[in-house]
């Protein structure tokens, strides 16, 4: 049996920029507050909080004062910013640059559009930490769209602005724009309403799907390592399984069973960008443990 690791899986430089910085902190006091899971996925979170990571909701937030907390890769809505002023937190501000940017295009185009009684489209996951703090750059108004049957809640005679997600599917949201043409043409106002569709998906997540779509092709075996809370990860394994139907989604390395290889096997592990490496090494030494029995 052979068992390789995809060697363009794990972290994005955002949730390592993150973890790196909570570390230092760590490192340093042993104890630190995160705003919501630094990262999506169980294990690394558990290992974090064994370092004196204490994740905690906004509730939590509004109650603390005068300590320091971590605001992870997905960013936060402006309230967030407000409280920690008005509670003397210190912000360990560890957000995306890529999302930051979004957030700033996206307050932008909102507040050009309001001058035209239009509207800010978010393709996302409703309640996506990301898709919160996108949110909060439009007081709550933008319409969240997470698939083409959340159209419903669009008025196609007025001027729209779409954004996206930054871990969304470049298919998808590609789709979804044509979705929408559609229907605006059957409105009957296509060149005289304004519809503006600005990418703001991360290059580094989506460059992955073409990627794993060939490393799923090249091994007999796909083993995908992911948090199940992680939205880039059940993107990413539904494009190993149209590749590859003996793709495997597990969460940790006690999930691997035997049955699923045998001694000529080709394993290829691979992960979400919220996948730590050292967890794929371990389900790469659990398949081969497996094997030697």
């Amino acid at each position: 049996m052979k068992v390789t690791i995809d060697k363009y899986s794990g972290f994005c430089f955002g949730v390592v920029y993150a973890i790196e910085m909570a570390e230092a902190e760590l490192s340093k006091t042993g104890k630190l507050y995160c705003l919501g899971d630094i990262v999506h996925n169980n294990m690394e979170v558990d290992r974090l909080n064994d370092m004196g990571l204490e994740i905690i909701n906004h509730q939590q937030l509004g109650e603390l004062k005068d300590c320091k907390v971590l605001i992870r890769a997905h960013g936060e809505p402006p309230e967030t910013y407000h409280t920690a002023i008005k509670n003397n937190i210190q912000l360990l501000d560890a957000s995306c640059p890529v999302v930051l940017k979004l957030q700033h295009n996206i307050k932008e185009g909102y507040e050009e559009i309001n001058k035209i009684d239009g509207q800010i489209i978010i393709f996302g996951k409703e309640g996506h930490a990301e898709v919160q703090g996108l949110l909060g750059q439009t007081d709550g108004k933008a319409i969240i769209v997470a698939s083409a049957e959340d159209l419903d809640k669009v008025d196609f005679s007025s001027p729209i602005y779409m954004y996206s997600q930054t871990t969304k599917s470049p298919k998808a949201f590609s789709d979804l724009q044509e979705e929408i043409r559609k229907r605006k043409e059957i409105v009957g106002n296509t060149d005289s309403v304004k519809f503006i569709v600005n990418d703001t998906l991360c290059r580094q997540v989506s460059g992955r799907e073409p990627q794993l779509k060939e490393f799923a092709k090249e091994n007999d075996v796909i083993i995908f390592v992911s948090g199940k809370k992680s939205s880039n990860g059940k993107m990413l394994f539904q494009s190993c399984l149209k590749e590859n139907p003996n793709s495997y989604f597990v969460s940790e390395e006690k999930e691997i069973k035997e049955e699923w290889f045998n001694e000529n096997s080709q394993v290829g592990i691979c992960g979400a960008t919220s996948t730590p490496r050292w967890l794929m090494e371990n389900v790469a030494k659990n398949i081969l443990k497996l094997q030697a029995v």
